[in-house]
């Protein structure tokens, strides 16, 4: 599946697997590059710097050099991006050259990745966005719908519905975002004319994700019915697992609870990250999508992403023989 993404990047599928908060760690992101594909580690799920750096060299031995990638978080307030210069001097020390930027625009921090070689692929929300981010010189753009899990704007805009608008105005790689759980999907968005998906849900069930057992066998009984979204009174929509915690934040919007002094005990990232540890998937706010409907088995991330490609494929030379007669000249 040869495409731009897959030419630029240097891997054979075309597949990013997008920054997971407390989950995107070496060994997930090197088994996801092994497969093949692209992974991201997220420097904010490491304590600190010396742990992040740690991280990066044990992935680069796993991974025996292959290029991987760091994510890299572009808050709205400016003291939460005070650590992402040094971030930028620790991948240019430790020769990363591939970044997945999210959140806010990353205009301010490209003029330094570029200068250290990195190819930078933008998250986008938005058309508009997207194409700002394309004009200022990332190498490729995902449009992040709707569906996605985390943070999926405002828009409230499908997926499908942003790539195709975007393949009519940008010229770099364009990527399918949010709710992207099977192969039937990357046909699609091949078909469509996207250089490729980003996926996340999907691949909580991978063996390589340290989360407790327990949170990931939940997942496997899941449909495309089991996240739900918070936080839009705040106009920071979050898709995430419908549990008790998703409930009681609902709960507290719908009686006109605005302040974070009152939801943030609900929201924070340390509930998160204790949910993961022990299993108890009641409790936190944990970022999911409808994708989590194809987690139907625990395995390694690379069995995962072969199965993807091989529906892929199965369902291209599907659609190419059952369309193919209708295309022949008359």
């Amino acid at each position: 599946m040869k495409t731009r993404l897959t030419e630029r990047f240097g891997i054979e599928k075309p597949i990013l697997c997008g920054g997971l908060m407390w989950l995107a760690t070496a060994e997930y992101v090197a088994a996801v590059v092994n497969a093949g594909a692209m992974g991201y580690i997220t420097p904010r799920s490491y304590p600190d710097e010396a742990a992040f750096v740690d991280a990066l060299r044990r992935c680069r031995a796993m991974t025996g050099g292959r290029p991987f990638g760091v994510n890299l978080y572009i808050s709205a307030r400016p003291e939460e991006n005070a650590r992402m210069r040094r971030w930028i001097e620790i991948l240019a020390g430790e020769d990363v050259r591939h970044v997945e930027t999210a959140g806010y625009s990353p205009v301010a921090f490209l003029p330094a990745l570029k200068a250290v070689g990195c190819q930078v692929v933008h998250k986008a929300t938005s058309v508009r966005h997207a194409a700002s981010a394309a004009k200022a010189g990332v190498d490729a753009v995902v449009l992040i719908g709707a569906e996605c899990g985390g943070h999926p704007g405002q828009g409230d805009i499908p997926a499908m519905v942003l790539a195709a608008r975007a393949l009519e105005q940008i010229d770099v790689p364009v990527l399918v975002g949010g709710g992207i759980g099977s192969g039937r999907q990357l046909a699609a968005a091949l078909a469509l004319g996207a250089d490729g998906v980003l996926i996340g849900s999907r691949m909580l069930v991978a063996d390589e994700i340290w989360a407790h057992d327990a949170y990931k066998t939940h997942l496997l009984s899941l449909d495309e019915t089991g996240s739900t979204t918070v936080l839009h009174a705040l106009k920071n929509t979050y898709r995430c697992l419908a549990n008790d915690t998703a409930a009681a934040v609902a709960a507290l919007e719908a009686e006109g609870v605005r302040d974070y002094e009152t939801l943030g005990p609900l929201i924070g990232g340390m509930m998160q990250r204790q949910a993961y540890e022990t299993g108890d998937w009641s409790q936190g706010v944990l970022s999911l999508g409808p994708a989590a409907a194809w987690c139907d088995r625990l395995e390694p991330a690379g069995a995962i992403l072969d199965r993807l490609t091989a529906e892929a494929e199965t369902a291209l030379r599907s659609a190419r023989d059952r369309i193919a007669p209708a295309l022949a000249p008359a």
